[in-house]
């Protein structure tokens, strides 16, 4: 059989060292419903936004240049005071007749129907031949005035 005495409780021991226990925060806070409209106060707190800067677009500078084109007119019967292509100087032209279309159709008028011994004329008279303007410089042709 088996004995009814009773055992003592066995307790251990074990060597806890205390830690204290965090700070409590505490109950939440509870809203408190007035049940009187007039004693409801709004704590209303504006808030402005940061102001706006308006940046203006920045317009591009534009530069407007002229530039100016002398045209020149080419003297036709006498010299000129003119700017050499070639050379870039200005200069007064020079003036060369040369014998051109219109003092070969008179000379072959002539020749063909009036007098044929008068045909040689229109190679003397500079107002039948064609003018050449020439630079006194470079001695290049600027201009060549056909009388045809």
């Amino acid at each position: 059989m088996m004995d009814n005495t009773k055992a003592p409780p066995v307790v251990l021991q074990t060597n806890i060292t205390s830690v204290p226990a965090p700070p409590y925060p505490g109950p939440p806070p509870v809203p408190v419903m007035a049940t009187n409209t007039a004693q409801v106060q709004h704590s209303v707190q504006i808030v402005q936004p940061p102001p706006i800067q308006v940046v203006q677009p920045v317009q591009p500078t534009v530069v407007h240049t002229t530039q100016v084109t002398a045209v020149q007119t080419m003297p036709t019967t006498v010299p000129g005071q003119v700017q050499c292509p070639r050379c870039h100087n200005v200069v007064v032209s020079q003036v060369e007749y040369k014998s051109g279309a219109l003092a070969w159709l008179i000379c072959a008028i002539l020749g063909l129907f009036i007098c044929w011994p008068c045909c040689w004329i229109p190679f003397v008279v500079d107002d039948c031949k064609d003018i050449y303007h020439q630079c006194p410089v470079c001695h290049s042709t600027m201009n060549i005035h056909k009388r045809l």
